[in-house]
């Protein structure tokens, strides 16, 4: 750890950059999945999942910054190559083939999101019980970006629910239903 004038303790700040750094490397294999939907996908969808996986990445992209930042504002180094990533991050190794339609990326994608959202969201409950507020307002973005973008992802599989649904409900009132 690096000397800083920053109040927290010596504890405090190692803790929190392990934290930082496990959860660094999610981030950049979360980047990485997406990005690989983004460059593989197929299917009638193509250009709306073309772009909606490209925007993740930039929020991703976001997100990679501010926890490699913090932890080296705490005195820490961030161990974000891409094989320390690999042989850090929890998420599950990505689940669409190279060749899948749009919508065994979108699973794949919205799978890594849900993760990464947990993650998240288990890093704002271990930063603030450490109180290290800071660091856990940094987690507390990140799961409110990522549940954005699991909720847009997962609607291009809700869709069709909700458009069955309608066309029952509709040949219900033709047939005098309710």
């Amino acid at each position: 750890m690096h000397e800083t004038l920053n109040d927290l303790s010596l504890s405090i700040r190692t803790r929190m950059v392990e934290l930082l750094n496990a959860r660094l490397a999610d981030a950049i294999d979360l980047r990485q999945q997406v990005k690989v939907a983004h460059w593989n996908v197929k299917g009638p969808e193509f250009i709306a999942l073309h772009k909606l996986f490209d925007e993740i990445v930039e929020d991703v992209d976001d997100y990679v910054d501010l926890v490699a930042e913090r932890s080296v504002q705490l005195g820490g180094v961030a161990d974000g190559t891409v094989r320390q990533s690999a042989e850090r991050s929890s998420l599950d190794e990505y689940a669409a083939t190279g060749g899948g339609d749009g919508q065994e990326h979108v699973r794949a994608v919205a799978d890594a999101l849900a993760s990464f959202g947990r993650s998240a969201r288990e890093a704002i409950e271990i930063a603030a019980s450490a109180k290290d507020q800071d660091t856990s307002d940094i987690f507390t973005e990140i799961s409110r970006g990522t549940d954005k973008w699991l909720w847009m992802v997962e609607s291009h599989q809700q869709t069709g629910d909700w458009m069955r649904r309608s066309a029952d409900e509709g040949r219900g009132a033709l047939h005098g239903g309710h």
